[in-house]
């Protein structure tokens, strides 16, 4: 169990498994640089995460926004949004007849990807439900901005255990306040952190500390 002090953002698991380093230079050394693509998605979240909106259509209730968190994950954050479906396998809610599944949605600029990082972050969502309202959440799915469609995700075992692998492994190189070290590749070129990265000339050291002692040489 941990305490909520120790608790990382659910958003890390999708930088993790994208790239550790990355991960590691927002959450540990709290490094940040948007581009166009950071840009474009924080729009896309911005409409999502509208709190205030609650609708019911049939037999869905939608809100958005809603916090979620684990203490035995040590992870916090949001849903974009979370879907109510009915089903009388569900569990009740508040000022509504009938029982409820959870169905989290979560949003995303661009397209579907081969890599698991955007179905980790949603995996985490619903482990963190289940935790909260005793109940087993068994999908959830992706919604693309580019594509304008929604992928459905199974939060399978061993999608399950991924996310609980990376987690261990997070909070102890967050423990540590350490930064690994990675080899270039494809996707650093559309990283927005491509210019504090600088992977090939950090070696030991920090990035924040390779930019203080840059800042301080008055050459």
């Amino acid at each position: 169990m941990y305490s909520e002090d120790e608790y990382l953002l659910i958003s890390g698991l999708q930088h993790f498994s994208f790239c550790r380093r990355q991960w590691a230079l927002i959450h540990v050394e709290n490094v940040w640089a948007d581009n166009l693509l950071t840009t474009e998605g924080n729009i896309l979240h911005e409409r999502a995460h509208d709190s205030n909106i609650k609708e019911r259509r049939g037999d869905v209730i939608t809100v958005r926004g809603v916090r979620v968190n684990s203490s035995t994950l040590g992870i916090t954050g949001q849903c974009d949004v979370l879907e109510y479906h009915a089903d009388p396998h569900g569990i009740p809610i508040t000022g509504e007849e009938g029982k409820w599944i959870p169905y989290p949605v979560e949003y995303k600029r661009g397209h579907s990807k081969a890599i698991e990082a955007d179905r980790l972050q949603l995996c985490a969502q619903a482990m963190c439900l289940e935790e909260m309202l005793c109940c087993d959440v068994l999908q959830g799915a992706l919604f693309y901005g580019e594509t304008r469609r929604r992928e459905v995700v199974i939060f399978s075992e061993e999608l399950r255990k991924m996310v609980k692998d990376y987690l261990i492994e997070m909070h102890s190189l967050f423990s540590r306040g350490y930064t690994p070290k990675v080899k270039p590749g494809n996707g650093c070129r559309s990283c927005s952190l491509k210019e504090q990265c600088l992977p090939k000339l950090m070696r030991n050291r920090k990035v924040k500390d390779y930019i203080l002692r840059a800042l301080e040489d008055p050459e």
